[in-house]
């Protein structure tokens, strides 16, 4: 399958591509938003305390993932950049900087969520019942940190690349096994909290290997070589670093409010998980916002 850049921003007309682009984006963002409500659906017809352990679970690691594709903006917008630019070159240092990058930020997301899992289930102020299976969420999605990482590097490639819609057919593949993963996991097998994370993981990990085989069948017009570059990693981190802190002290609003729910029990803690799947949406228009700027970014100007 050939392919070089699917949407360009920087000549003709540009609301037709633009709109081509941004709907796979919302869409796709909507579906990886909704992992943890599909768990809460199928978690919410066995127990409490398992709703409340995947709604607090859920939402520290949305906080997180929020904060990982706000990073992984900047590789977008930077992609997009010297696309426009025509300096194909300068694209593999910047998918090579990303790729070794976001590797130490997941190896050492990896080891501090376990480490302080059960501590951070404490700060959210998890009930009692619902804290063990809390802290096995966090563990058990924390193993799986360069997964999810893995797969919004590979998701902001593409949209760099003006992809949009290679993203939306592998989270669509993907939720389709969390669904499966969960009724298998939870229904029958009586796993809980813990049935859902590992439902979570395993579907992304097949939403990452569909997302290599995409691109080892793709003519890209350059060659990745792992290899750390200055000038891409200032690039990077000047571009997703505003975008990513602004994302985070938005999270930490609903972080607050789960807090609040939590001291109020099991019960009221499910509840507000439940509710707090609702604003799904608005957090994948958000970060749209943020993925469909890169359609603006050409040679001539330069992101914030």
């Amino acid at each position: 399958m050939d392919t070089t850049v699917k949407n360009s921003f920087t000549t003709g007309p540009i609301v037709k591509p633009l709109l081509k682009f941004m709907l796979p984006v919302i869409l796709a963002l909507f579906l990886q938003a909704m992992y943890g409500a599909v768990d809460l659906l199928v978690v919410g017809r066995f127990a409490t305390a398992d709703i409340s352990g995947v709604s607090t679970g859920s939402q520290a690691l949305q906080t997180i993932t929020n904060v990982i594709v706000s990073f992984a903006m900047g590789i977008t917008v930077t992609i997009g950049q010297q696309l426009g630019a025509k300096e194909p070159e300068t694209v593999s240092q910047t998918i090579s900087t990303g790729i070794l990058l976001f590797g130490v930020i997941g190896a050492i997301l990896t080891i501090v969520m376990l480490i302080f899992a059960a501590p951070i289930a404490s700060l959210l102020n998890a009930p009692k019942p619902a804290f063990n299976q809390t802290v096995g969420y966090l563990r058990i999605c924390s193993m799986g940190s360069l997964i999810i990482i893995a797969y919004n590097l590979i998701s902001s490639i593409f949209r760099g690349l003006g992809d949009s819609k290679t993203t939306l057919w592998t989270v669509m593949i993907a939720c389709i096994f969390n669904i499966i993963g969960d009724l298998v996991l939870v229904a029958i097998f009586h796993m809980g909290a813990q049935g859902a994370a590992i439902a979570t993981i395993v579907s992304q990990l097949i939403s990452v290997i569909l997302s290599i085989q995409i691109i080892r069948h793709k003519n890209l017009p350059f060659h990745i070589h792992l290899k750390m570059d200055k000038e891409s990693l200032h690039r990077i981190i000047r571009v997703g670093f505003p975008i990513a802190l602004q994302n985070f002290l938005v999270s930490l609003s609903f972080l607050a409010i789960l807090m609040f729910v939590n001291a109020l029990g099991v019960t009221a803690s499910a509840g507000g998980g439940i509710a707090e799947k609702g604003l799904c949406l608005y957090h994948a228009d958000s970060k749209c916002i943020h993925a469909i700027h890169v359609g603006f970014c050409c040679s001539k100007c330069r992101c914030p």
